[in-house]
């Protein structure tokens, strides 16, 4: 009965999913809703990720929030809790930050939300600069430079980032080529505020400083980013050409891809032996060309999809049938790379390779964050007021020289249990990207290779997911073996766990945090744990593994009543991940 069920659901999923291309490029969506609710106006307030949930679970809640529209009332904001000695935090409008950055400690604290300070101030085509609010979401800045014919050099590639944001967390592109693909490598000045001896004080940040170089990945712990200064370049339009490719030389051919495509981006699908490489450069502004990157996996969903899609892994899940999950993945693969994975030629149907089109057509996309309210009939798919999608994002920076022998471990698991890997490629499969060495104190002191996956999360924390051993083991391996960096604004908390010590140029930056805020106010018991300061990111407690709370040490770190201990890995023997007896 349960088998006949199963198949009943796949093949309506399978039909859902069909439908799903065509249904994503005429559907509009509900705007995203605001990551701060209160319960008194602007009181008692409760405050939430883009998922709805922070790693660990828990609730964040603040006395109060306050909404400044210039710069005059954000002093007057900071100036407040100072006096007040309250713990402050900067929160952006829909708290991209999968970890716990926008918290302030315990249920007193002062929320600033940079909702209205979003504006675009000034715009220089002498300089080729911009200087925007640091609310501005990365779409707004993009399209406000293209305006002047000119370009972001690199975003993230979801433009609901506000820059404040981008910059504080690292968050990045893809690129080896001038300074990289870090967006913070290309900014001119700062603008801060934080406390000073008689109250706020407004702090102009420049490159011949080097409190830029603590500002530019800050986690939010140095005051408030009110002003960002950008250095643009001329438009340009960049040439996207997807060639898949057996997986067999990945290993051996991935830094050398990055080096000679300036945009390179990797999708890697290892149960199906199979490479999409985006060979992505920048050409001749007279090539004919108006395509547009409005990535498939941003772009409005209807609800039942998502819900569907959400229920089928689920079922999948607690019935223990990881072979259908392959099924499944199998026709995710084609239904994304049939569309291209959002690219279009003429900004509405994709016909050939190679997609020429303007940079800032190109770079950044997220058509699901706007749009007229529609009783939530279509959204993004991870939008927490339904039952969609819910993961774990793993996100890590490994050294170009450790890179390809990083591959090659991940072949050798595969290998061995190819199966488990489908479960990555209902979410595209392991994404590779590169950044340049920074010269951000808190920043990659080398080249790297990034990377990312995404996966089933349950929504219940003590049970176990399934195959979750063998994402343990790549995630362990890449922090671990390989003294992998993980992205600031993604990753479980165990990911954190004595990072501090990673960063060579950390002495600078806690330098630069004792002048700018020597009392700590906009610090956190998060942010104390993930800088070293005090206690750890780790929470050890029955269960603590399968929710990524923990590395397993002992068995009750996993789920032995339910058939799952603590075990070395299989291709990495120091990995301790929690695996399956039966």
């Amino acid at each position: 009965m349960i088998m006949m069920m199963a198949a009943a659901t796949e093949k309506c999923f399978l039909l859902l999913l069909s439908l799903l291309v065509l249904l994503v490029t005429v559907t509009e969506c509900n705007p995203v809703a605001d990551s701060i609710k209160c319960s008194r106006r602007t009181t008692n307030c409760k405050i939430t990720n883009i998922y709805g949930a922070f790693p660990d679970r828990t609730m964040c809640r603040a006395q109060e929030v306050v909404y400044p529209t210039s710069e005059a009332e954000l002093v007057t904001a900071v100036t407040s809790g100072l006096r007040s000695k309250q713990k402050m935090k900067v929160a952006t409008r829909y708290s991209n930050s999968i970890p716990k950055l926008s918290c302030t400690d315990g249920d007193d604290g002062l929320l600033i939300s940079t909702k209205f300070l979003n504006r675009i101030l000034s715009k220089n085509s002498t300089d080729n600069t911009i200087t925007v609010e640091g609310g501005a979401r990365m779409k707004e800045v993009i399209n406000a430079a293209s305006e002047m014919g000119l370009a972001v050099p690199h975003s993230t590639f979801w433009w609901g980032v506000t820059i404040a944001g981008l910059i504080s967390t690292g968050s990045h592109g893809s690129s080896l080529y001038d300074k990289g693909g870090a967006l913070h490598e290309y900014v001119e000045s700062i603008r801060m505020v934080t406390p000073g001896p008689d109250g706020a004080v407004i702090r102009q940040l420049n490159s011949s400083g080097s409190e830029l170089d603590a500002a530019k990945i800050s986690l939010g712990v140095l005051g408030v980013i009110s002003q960002v200064t950008l250095k643009l370049q001329p438009n340009f339009k960049r040439s996207i050409t997807i060639e898949t490719k057996i997986d067999s030389n990945i290993a051996s051919e991935v830094v050398g891809f990055g080096k000679k495509h300036e945009f390179a981006t990797i999708y890697w699908y290892p149960h199906h032996r199979l490479v999409d490489y985006f060979v992505d450069d920048r050409v001749n502004l007279s090539i004919q060309g108006n395509g547009r990157f409005d990535y498939i996996g941003f772009r409005p969903i209807p609800r039942f999809v998502s819900e569907t899609t959400r229920f089928n892994e689920a079922r999948i899940e607690r019935y223990t049938i990881p072979a259908e999950k392959c099924v499944t993945s199998d026709s995710v693969r084609v239904s994304i790379t049939s569309a291209a994975y959002g690219l279009t030629n003429d900004g509405n149907t994709f016909t050939r390779f190679p997609v020429i089109g303007f940079h800032n057509k190109m770079e950044s996309s997220g058509s699901c964050m706007d749009g007229p309210r529609n009783a939530l009939f279509t959204t993004c798919a991870w939008d927490p007021r339904i039952n969609g999608l819910f993961a774990h994002e793993l996100s890590v920076s490994i050294s170009l020289f450790k890179a390809e022998d990083f591959i090659k471990d991940v072949q050798k698991l595969r290998d061995i249990s190819p199966e488990p890997f489908c479960g990555l490629e209902l979410y595209t499969g392991i994404l590779l990207r590169y950044v340049k060495a920074s010269t951000a104190y808190l920043g990659e002191k080398e080249d790297v290779m990034k990377l990312d996956m995404t996966y089933y999360r349950s929504k219940d924390p003590m049970k176990p997911t399934l195959n979750q051993h063998v994402f343990d083991e790549i995630e362990q391996m890449a922090l671990i073996k390989y003294n992998g960096l993980p992205h600031w604004g993604k990753n479980k908390n165990l990911a954190f766990d004595g990072v501090i010590k990673k960063y060579e140029r950390s002495p600078q930056f806690f330098k630069v945090k004792d002048e700018f805020d020597p009392e700590g106010l906009f610090s956190s018991e998060w942010t104390d744990q993930v800088l070293g300061i005090k206690g750890r990111t780790s929470i050890f407690r029955p269960g603590c593994a399968l929710d990524g709370l923990c590395i397993c040490s002992q068995d009750s770190h996993c789920a032995p009543e339910k058939g799952y201990f603590c075990r070395p890995g299989k291709v990495y023997k120091d990995a301790r991940v929690c695996h399956r007896s039966f």
